[in-house]
């Protein structure tokens, strides 16, 4: 009797490990995977931490260019962190009347940054599954990730795109995005330099 006892308080003690284990470990583990940032937490869950203001990229009222439009998003405190929290920001929708570049869902799954420069984002497959497939638009896409990183962060000089952890041939038919890419300002609208003088 005395030794089913201790087995039955071993055997309670190794549940309630089991349980400190389920919700204690586990939820630092389901973060890491489903919410794929630097601190685990998403854009707005982090609205209280320190801010800096940065350029972003969407489709002019048009649909015929890019307009870069400066948003405030959370500071990161290294590169490889910010460039999240850049890509982060320019998944998000568009402030109206802009529209997105981004196709409905994309997600990230991981970023990093090499150190000579190349920054390799892996996006979830909504970036080409659900893409509409011209090559006007599929350039919007494209170049509005690889300016994002390129002009808000000096030391990132080329951008390669990768879907669910793998290199693509292109997101529908159109860029070659077989190699890291370098920023390209020519489908962003520029202001009227008559204008300004």
């Amino acid at each position: 009797m005395n030794q089913t006892h201790i087995t039955y308080t071993t055997m309670a003690i190794a549940a309630l490990i089991g349980v400190w284990l389920l919700f204690v470990s586990l939820p630092r583990w389901y973060e890491s995977n489903d919410q794929p940032s630097a601190e685990g937490t998403s854009i707005d869950q982090r609205t209280a931490l320190e801010t800096t203001n940065v350029t972003l990229f969407y489709v002019s009222e048009d649909g015929m260019q890019l307009v870069g439009l400066e948003r405030k998003i959370p500071h990161g405190d290294t590169t490889t962190e910010q460039a999240r929290y850049i890509t982060e920001a320019q998944l998000t929708a568009a402030p109206f009347p802009l529209a997105s570049p981004i196709p409905e869902g994309a997600t990230l799954r991981a970023i990093f940054v090499t150190e000579r420069g190349d920054a390799f984002v892996d996006l979830s497959t909504e970036i080409r599954d659900e893409h509409s497939g011209g090559s006007l638009e599929e350039l919007f896409t494209v170049y509005a990730i690889v300016n994002a990183l390129t002009t808000n962060l000096p030391t990132i000089s080329a951008v390669q795109i990768l879907v669910e952890g793998r290199e693509v041939d292109t997101l529908a038919g159109h860029v070659d995005l077989r190699r890291p890419l370098e920023k390209n300002l020519k489908w962003v609208e520029q202001e009227d330099s008559e204008d300004a003088a």
